[in-house]
């Protein structure tokens, strides 16, 4: 008889071994995880634990010293950072990253524009097919304002709305990319607690209904536990735990981190 051999899934994302210095300062040091296709991981840690940094390396605005990340299969190790969300990986920022004077609907729809197949030449004298590539990014962003609850505030200049609904723009505006790895840095900063919840519903949603994979840096615990698979502790530039939310919560090297003690 011919046993079944359990098949072993690539992981989407592998972080191996990532450190950072700023001018002697290792903000991080030997990072290593991974990231499944379809999961929701979420990444935690005191204020300069290192979560932003380790985001910024993944979008290539920060250079790593060693290590080495992969993304489906590819290292994105010398990857220009204008290419990120062209391979399929998309961001929001712990500070918005939006154009503020331009209307919901524009932010949305610039997010499109990474998978155009237009360049700007034939956008700036309108050749043939550009119109017609416009409207599907028109109908496109549409869909998604729809999708996030935004279709009444599509005319709206983005600078006039309160800030959890910009963060839901935002949100939409990383979407448009069409990622396949979605980077959520700190979406719960600023809501109340109802937004909060909503939020939350909103994540696992992202997940179903677009198939995505999603990494969040957090600092809500409420929201890091009830919508992780996985959680991944840093403090000080290293990694301190990787398991899952249950476990983490109850990790004697998180409480210390956290509550500056000792377990229990």
């Amino acid at each position: 008889m011919i046993l079944a051999s359990k098949i072993l899934v690539a992981p989407l994302l592998k972080v191996e071994g990532i450190s950072v210095n700023f001018h002697g300062i290792k903000a991080l040091d030997d990072v290593s995880f991974t990231v499944q296709s379809g999961q929701i991981v979420g990444l935690i840690g005191p204020n300069g634990a290192g979560k932003t940094t380790l985001f910024n390396c993944l979008s290539r605005l920060y250079p790593y010293t060693t290590g080495s990340i992969h993304f489906n299969g590819l290292s994105i190790d010398k990857l220009p950072r204008h290419h990120i969300a062209e391979i399929g990986i998309g961001r929001t920022f712990q500070n918005l990253a939006l154009y503020r004077t331009m209307s919901v609907l524009d932010n949305i729809k610039v997010g499109f524009h990474c998978r155009a197949k237009s360049g700007f030449f034939s956008h700036a004298f309108s050749i043939k097919g550009v119109r017609a590539e416009e409207q599907k990014i028109h109908e496109k962003a549409y869909e998604l304002l729809e999708f996030l609850q935004l279709q009444d505030l599509a005319s709206k200049r983005v600078a006039d709305l309160p800030f959890g609904t910009q963060k839901r723009v935002e949100l939409g505006r990383a979407l448009s990319s069409q990622p396949q790895l979605l980077l959520l840095d700190e979406p719960a900063c600023g809501l109340n607690q109802e937004e909060v919840e909503k939020l939350a519903d909103l994540i696992r949603h992202i997940r179903t209904h677009f198939k995505m994979t999603v990494l969040l840096v957090e600092h809500h615990m409420g929201l890091v536990m009830g919508v992780s698979d996985q959680v991944v502790a840093l403090h000080f530039g290293k990694k301190i735990a990787d398991d899952s939310p249950s476990n983490i919560k109850a990790h004697p090297l998180v409480i210390e981190a956290y509550l500056g003690g000792q377990a229990a």
